[in-house]
C-alpha cells in the first residue's frame, strides 16, 4: 500500500511529458482561434445590422415606395433585418421554398399586405393589384350568379287553378263551394236566374208589342173584315 501511494505522488510530482506541452498548445491555439472567429461574426453581424438600418431608414424617406424587396440572405442575416424593420415600425415577411431562395419583404404599415397579397407571394407569383381587383369582382359576380339560380330552383311552381280556387282565401271556402253547386243545379234542371228573367224594355216599347199582339189576335178571328178593307181600296 506504502509502495503504490509513493509511486501516485511521485509521478505528481514529474514534470509533464513533451506529449502534454503539445496538446496544451494545440488546446490554447484552438481556443484562440474560436475567439477571433467570434468577435469576426460579431463585428460581421454588426456590419451587416448599421448597413441594414440605413437601408431601412432610406426606404421609410422614399414616399414613392410602399413595399421593398431583398435578396436571397441567410438565416442570420433574415433574423436582423426582421429585428430592424420592427423597431422601425415595419411589417416584414420572409417567402421562399427552401432555405437557400428565402428572401425577405418590407412593408410600411399604411400598405400592409391582404391575405390574398401574401398567398401570391407564398406560391412564387408577382402581386398585380388590377388583376386581383378584376378576378375578385368576376368572383363575386359568380357568387350572385349562383345565389339566383339556387333561389329559382328552389322557388315552387305556381299550380294552374281557376278564379274561385285562386280568390278563395278571400271569399271563403265554403262561399265559393255553395255558389259553384247552385250554378251546376241551374245548368241541370234549366233554371234560369231571376236577374236573367228580369225585363229590361221601356213601357212604351211593351205597350207597343202588346197592340200589335190585340191587332194580329183581332185580325185572325175576323177574316172578312180584312177582305172588305182591302177591295175599298180598290
Amino acid at each position: 500500500m506504502a509502495d503504490l501511494l509513493g509511486s501516485i505522488l511521485s509521478s505528481m510530482e514529474k514534470p509533464p511529458t513533451v506529449g502534454d506541452q503539445e496538446s496544451r498548445r494545440k488546446a490554447r491555439e484552438q481556443a484562440a482561434r474560436l475567439k477571433k472567429m467570434q468577435e469576426e461574426e460579431k463585428r460581421k453581424k454588426a456590419e451587416f445590422r448599421k448597413k441594414m438600418e440605413k437601408d431601412v431608414s432610406d426606404f421609410i424617406q422614399d414616399s414613392t415606395l410602399q413595399k421593398k424587396k431583398y435578396e436571397p440572405m441567410g438565416k442570420i442575416e433574415r433574423s436582423i433585418l426582421h429585428d430592424v424593420a420592427e423597431v422601425a415600425g415595419l411589417t416584414s415577411f420572409s417567402f421562399g421554398e427552401d432555405e437557400e431562395s428565402r428572401y425577405v419583404m418590407l412593408f410600411k404599415k399604411e400598405f400592409a399586405p391582404s391575405d390574398e397579397e401574401l398567398e401570391a407571394y407564398r406560391r412564387g407569383e408577382e402581386w398585380d393589384q388590377a388583376k386581383a381587383e378584376e378576378r375578385r369582382r368576376l368572383r363575386e359576380q359568380a357568387a350572385l350568379e349562383e345565389k339566383a339560380a339556387s333561389q329559382t330552383e328552389k322557388r315552387p311552381a305556381s299550380p294552374s287553378s281557376n278564379y274561385r280556387d285562386k280568390y278563395s282565401h278571400l271569399i271563403g271556402t265554403s262561399a265559393a263551394k255553395d255558389a259553384a253547386h247552385t250554378l251546376e243545379a241551374n245548368r241541370a234542371y234549366g233554371c234560369v236566374p231571376v236577374a236573367n228573367k228580369r225585363d229590361t224594355r221601356s213601357i212604351e216599347e211593351a205597350m207597343n208589342e202588346i197592340r200589335a199582339k190585340k191587332r194580329l189576335k183581332k185580325g185572325e178571328e175576323d177574316p172578312g173584315a180584312s177582305s172588305s178593307s182591302g177591295g175599298g181600296k180598290l
